[in-house]
């Protein structure tokens, strides 16, 4: 059985994007490029009606493209329980109120067992300095939160070629 992976809407962003002139987000597009190629099948992958509506916002063909992207992949329900726990991680302090969205990625994924979050969302999501006090309220609240982590870190033994 493949692990459950919840795919936040960063990856088919940065997957889609046009190449940047910034050597930093050109690496990561090329990250998630090879993630996509190597990887991807290695997983059981989800996403939520949330990465819907972030995908399909923006120019029309690049959201059209990361639609696309999406089709294959289950909709995890955006539950009551989901919707609880995300108010939690923003009443609880490590989330700030602007990211309700971000605790809402987080949520969905726990309360469906997912055992990754794939993300380049570092401020609000991938954020070591956070992540403690997400995983001490999605424990309090009877949820496993999954291994959040970037292309990079879940390239498993698969070398750069």
């Amino acid at each position: 059985m493949k692990p459950k992976l919840y795919l936040e809407s960063t990856i088919p962003s940065y997957y889609v994007a046009r190449p940047s002139r910034d050597l930093i987000m050109a690496a990561q597009q090329q990250m998630t490029r090879d993630w996509w190629m190597r990887r991807r099948k290695d997983f059981d992958i989800y996403v939520s009606q949330v990465v819907i509506d972030e995908v399909v916002v923006g120019d029309r063909e690049m959201a059209r493209q990361r639609r696309e992207l999406l089709k294959p992949f289950g909709q995890l329900e955006l539950s009551p329980e989901a919707t609880s726990l995300a108010v939690a991680l923003i009443r609880s302090g490590p989330l700030p109120r602007k990211a309700t969205r971000d605790a809402l990625h987080i949520a969905v994924s726990a309360v469906h067992e997912m055992q990754f979050l794939l993300t380049w969302n570092c401020r609000h999501i991938a954020n070591a300095e956070m992540l403690r006090k997400i995983q001490s309220v999605c424990l309090e609240r009877g949820f496993n939160c999954p291994v959040v982590c970037t292309p990079g870190e879940l390239m498993g033994d698969q070398t750069n070629d």
